[in-house]
């Protein structure tokens, strides 16, 4: 891992370190700059994301393609009704001497791709609760650190309904964003077609390691924050409470709930990330907005008159912008 002699140093060495795993991801992904940036933002702010779009959309070989320029340890758990906690976390077994052993289950890695979350049921999908917000797992008693750093990146499916357990409302809070996956332009599609249809394969090179995310992640943290930038956010947050003081008006009207203190919390640390990513070294109101939409899309519930005159999550969040 190569030494800073300042902050600046090294949050020049994060704006270049972006340009260049931006680039190598551009080999395999076409299109997508904003989902790219968005996750790569999470892995800088120590965050969980949650990718929802159709199928055939490459949310899974968007993780992989992520996972495979980031030097770091990577497993895939594709989610299915019979899967087990202990398929998650690993259990314990016993030897031909009668000794009891943990076994590992795949959780243990830096990048974990949760494929299609929403197949198993909660029992299952609460195994990953502790280890996203404890980043360690506790199996017949005893604690497990996992190693650091660690990522929870998950796919939904959102057309199939039918064999399907959505995720409860505090396990959706532990992701740091929703992001959501659109069909690709006609021009990104013709490249993806004559990119997926050859003989031709593309090897990427590694750009960051476990040390260097690491030492970025503390960056991140550090970055100063001007007070009416927190002020702003905070604020934000605010207004997506119905009938509460500073709750707006279109909250009360078309919301059930707003979001927790916890979106607040991933809206400075987004920003602070955005602001590094964009060669700045301290963020602005712009940089809130810039993660705003994908922070408070899955903590905000609306209410049956929204639903019935089809007021989106999305429209509410760009009218409270």
């Amino acid at each position: 891992m190569k030494q800073y002699t300042s902050d600046k140093e090294a949050a020049d060495a994060l704006y270049h370190s972006y340009q260049d795993l931006t680039s190598e991801i551009s080999k395999v992904i076409v299109g997508q700059e904003e989902v790219v940036r968005l996750v790569l933002t999470a892995v800088f702010c120590q965050g969980h994301c949650l990718l929802v779009g159709v199928p055939g959309l490459a949310k899974t070989l968007l993780i992989q393609t992520i996972a495979s320029s980031l030097d770091m340890s990577f497993s895939r758990v594709q989610f299915t009704p019979d899967l087990m906690p202990s398929d998650i976390v690993g259990a314990e077994t016993m030897d031909k001497d009668r000794n009891f052993n943990f076994v590992t289950g795949p959780i243990f890695a830096n990048i974990i791709l949760a494929d299609e979350i929403n197949r198993t049921p909660p029992k299952t999908q609460a195994a990953l609760l502790e280890a996203m917000q404890e980043y360690a797992v506790t199996v017949a008693g005893k604690r497990y650190e996992l190693p650091r750093p660690f990522f929870v990146l998950a796919t939904q499916n959102p057309i199939e309904q039918e064999g399907t357990y959505p995720l409860p409302e505090a396990q959706l809070d532990r992701f740091m964003f929703n992001i959501t996956l659109g069909y690709p332009s006609y021009e990104s599609e013709l490249q993806i077609v004559k990119n997926t249809t050859g003989a031709a394969r593309v090897a990427l090179d590694k750009i960051l390691h476990a040390d260097d995310i690491m030492a970025f992640q503390q960056l991140v943290r550090r970055v100063p924050v001007v007070d009416n930038v927190v002020e702003y956010a905070v604020k934000l947050v605010h207004k997506t409470r119905p009938n509460t003081a500073m709750g707006s008006e279109r909250a009360s009207q078309y919301l059930e709930w707003g979001a927790g203190p916890r979106a607040s919390q991933h809206l400075i640390i987004g920003a602070k990330c955005n602001a590094l990513l964009n060669g700045k070294y301290s963020p602005d109101i712009e940089d809130v907005q810039a993660v705003a939409l994908p922070i408070l899309r899955h903590r905000i519930v609306r209410n049956f008159k929204a639903e019935a005159e089809g007021i989106t999550v999305e429209q509410l969040i760009q009218e409270l912008l």
